[in-house]
């Protein structure tokens, strides 16, 4: 060990702290922030800088979907897979938050274990702009406009529009050719754990999709 790193082992972490973020409690306003749990308020409270990363490992607790959604996810694989593809559950998942440079927005970044070959990774960005504040990009130039709202003991995102991006231009994809209502709920165990909920539901087809994990704070670990 040189005489650096000697030094800095001794010294408190010189890690740089996270940052207070404003960009979740503006959308939700004073009342529905303080309506959250603090655990859900810290993990949506802090800014990342440079080089920082939120993590959270956990579980696919279980994962259906109908004959139209496991189509509607295989298509999806054009635009990078923004769907799971498999159903069941028993199987590891880990998601990781950077910050996003060039929108000022967020980069989540999700790993699902799969029982056969490589592991599904899905990247989506959430960028705070458009008429409802908030954005989820897929890629592809596919994305979807997103309402935000607290439930008990966590937080709601639900699709108001789905968009196409070229460019400088825009189109809202009329609602006969969304793939239906998406919902991601986000709700704290009390333990260090949160499930993480996403329903897609067609108005026609039924329910697509149903995928439900829970994930631990890193900070906290688990047992």
């Amino acid at each position: 060990m040189n005489a650096m790193a000697a030094r800095l082992a001794l010294e408190p972490d010189h890690r740089p702290e996270l940052l207070a973020d404003p960009r979740f409690r503006r959308l939700l306003g004073t009342a529905g922030w303080a309506a959250l749990p603090v655990a859900v308020r810290a993990r949506f409270g802090k800014r990342l800088g440079p080089g920082q990363s939120a993590n959270y490992a956990g579980e696919v607790v279980l994962c259906r979907m109908n004959a139209a959604g496991w189509l509607l996810a295989r298509a999806c694989r054009l635009i990078g897979a923004p769907l799971p593809l498999d159903q069941g559950g028993g199987t590891a998942a880990v998601v990781a938050v950077t910050e996003d440079g060039a929108s000022g927005g967020q980069v989540w970044t999700r790993v699902y274990a799969r029982r056969r070959g490589f592991p599904q990774v899905i990247h989506s960005a959430k960028r705070f702009a458009g008429p409802t504040g908030l954005e989820e990009y897929l890629g592809g130039g596919f994305g979807i406009a997103l309402s935000v709202r607290a439930i008990a003991g966590g937080i709601r995102f639900e699709s108001a529009h789905y968009f196409f991006q070229l460019g400088a231009r825009r189109w809202r994809l009329p609602a006969l050719l969304s793939p239906g209502r998406l919902t991601i709920d986000h709700v704290d165990c009390g333990d260090g754990s949160f499930l993480f909920g996403l329903t897609l539901d067609h108005p026609l087809l039924g329910q697509l999709m149903h995928q439900l994990s829970r994930f631990h704070d890193t900070e906290t670990g688990h047992d």
